[in-house]
């Protein structure tokens, strides 16, 4: 069964957009002196497996970064798709915004804003606000460390009806070991806490420079949430993928 013409759609929306000087979202390191004022990547995976099994899987991720002054912007969009036999087994859609203003001694401010969907989280969709202060720990060139916290908002709509307006408190951070100047690890780990439940994400990579802009890329992501609503099928998700991601 070919995948439904709206993933497809955010499938080309991420390939046109996508960021750069850093592949992480959630507390980023700051842009070094070398970054461009405009750059951007797009990372695609996809598997199909037919005879015994007929099993179809769509990754794609998008990123936009531009520089002005002291301002660093960021846009991300990103989809994940699973179809086994012809049913669908996970669907899922994100789209965010983050701003960060640099401060004196590796000090920042940021802001962020987030709308995602989960078809089998319970959750119909989420928008998530979220604004505060972080730290450059560490700034390479070998390691690179950078955690931030800040209060926040989000709106949930739930699957089997009805919607809630939660305040949070989130924590963040970023760690990032080059290997080589074509092999790196990254770390990202952000903690959102509210008074139903506490929503942990993990993303660990390693990736391989193949030349000036294409790169293999090893990822483990997960997404855990200690009191999902009901409809919710489990309350940790990983995801595991091969991919390949093109910067400019």
């Amino acid at each position: 069964m070919p995948l439904p013409s709206c993933r497809w759609w955010l499938l080309t929306a991420c390939l046109m957009a996508s960021p750069s000087y850093a592949e992480l979202f959630y507390a980023p390191p700051a842009p070094d002196e070398n970054t461009p004022n405009f750059s951007g990547n797009a990372e695609l995976g996809y598997t199909k497996l037919t005879g015994n099994t007929n099993t179809q899987t769509l990754l794609a991720k998008g990123r936009l970064t531009w520089l002005t002054g002291r301002n660093t912007h960021t846009f991300r969009a990103e989809t994940r798709s699973v179809q086994d036999n012809g049913n669908t087994t996970s669907e899922r859609y994100l789209i965010g915004a983050r701003e960060r203003y640099e401060l004196p001694d590796s000090n920042y401010l940021f802001g962020f804003a987030r709308w995602e969907r989960d078809r089998f989280s319970g959750y119909d969709s989420q928008f998530t606000t979220i604004g505060g202060y972080g730290r450059q720990l560490l700034t390479g060139p070998t390691h690179t460390l950078s955690v931030e916290a800040g209060p926040g908002y989000r709106h949930d709509t739930y699957v089997e009806g009805g919607s809630g307006n939660i305040a949070l408190a989130y924590s963040a951070l970023d760690y990032a070991y080059n290997f080589s100047d074509d092999i790196s690890f990254d770390q990202e780990l952000s903690v959102e806490a509210t008074h139903i439940s506490v929503t942990t994400r993990s993303l660990s990579k390693i990736t391989s420079q193949l030349n000036s802009h294409l790169a293999l890329r090893l990822s483990y992501d997960v997404r855990s949430n200690t009191h999902p609503p009901p409809g919710a099928e489990a309350r940790t998700d990983t995801t595991t993928s091969v991919s390949i991601l093109y910067s400019w």
